[in-house]
């Protein structure tokens, strides 16, 4: 199981490698690393964008040959998650996102970003050299799959709300459209809450994560090609994220490092 591991936590470290490509090809920061124009006392976003994609394709890569990928997984994980509560949910708030969930959906990616990264690092050994800090991040490694099952329960249930949007996002020639909007819904908020409650765990997070691998060929892919340069390339950053993210759901599906099993609460 160790070698679909590394096969999976790759999907998630070449997402942000992409992103942080991204970013670099488009002279700015991608609205799911920092929200537009904000906070406007962090200066020059040019510097902060090579300073942040460098950072990210190194760690990414580290994680990718696996040199000390526990540590940089958390250090990820952490540096993630203050940004969310640092610059992702000020933003919001200060643009009156209290009155609409649909406007926080790059503040809830984040959320998986951190979780993805703290999941990642439980397949990794643990470093007994490790220093206090990591030691305490270590602590946060269970709350990565309830930041990710948080989003896609969130995601499904949006699935609900803003169904006429959603069903735009249907290839025109899949019949139904409406049936796969509550269909892909259901699945998400299915695969969030089985992996949740520990019912299933291993089959919820399998087919969540194949679910999401699927839409990343048959719905993102298409429209990237279709439309790459609307948004700086916003359609280009779904497909990469969807690429991730189906990677963190199939961790979740499967065990920890050295074929351990993982424990509810992983």
């Amino acid at each position: 199981m160790e070698n679909f591991n590394k096969i999976w936590r790759s999907f998630f470290a070449i997402q942000l490698i992409a992103i942080a490509v991204q970013q670099l090809v488009c002279a700015d920061l991608r609205p799911v690393i920092l929200p537009p124009g904000y906070p406007q006392w962090l200066g020059d976003r040019i510097a902060w964008t090579w300073i942040c994609s460098i950072a990210l394709i190194a760690a990414n890569a580290a994680i990718l040959f696996e040199f000390k990928g526990r540590t940089i997984s958390l250090v990820m994980a952490d540096a993630f998650l203050l940004m969310l509560l640092l610059f992702h949910i000020p933003y919001h708030i200060s643009t009156g996102g209290l009155h609409s969930i649909g406007g926080w959906g790059d503040a809830f990616k984040m959320l998986v970003l951190s979780g993805g990264a703290f999941i990642v690092a439980g397949t990794f050994e643990r470093d007994a050299n490790a220093s206090a800090i990591i030691k305490f991040s270590e602590k946060l490694i269970p709350a990565g799959k309830y930041f990710f099952c948080t989003t896609m329960i969130v995601f499904g249930i949006e699935h609900f709300i803003y169904d006429k949007f959603v069903v735009t996002l249907v290839p025109g020639w899949i019949p139904w459209p409406y049936f796969w909007t509550y269909f892909a819904g259901s699945a998400l908020i299915a695969g969030g809450v089985g992996i949740v409650i520990n019912v299933k765990r291993r089959l919820a997070a399998f087919l969540l994560g194949l679910a999401i691998f699927s839409w990343f060929i048959v719905l993102h892919i298409p429209r990237a090609i279709a439309d790459p340069h609307s948004g700086n390339g916003n359609e280009w950053t779904s497909v990469f994220e969807a690429f991730g993210f189906s990677g963190i759901a199939l961790i979740l599906s499967g065990r920890g490092s050295r074929g351990r099993k993982i424990k509810p609460g992983y």
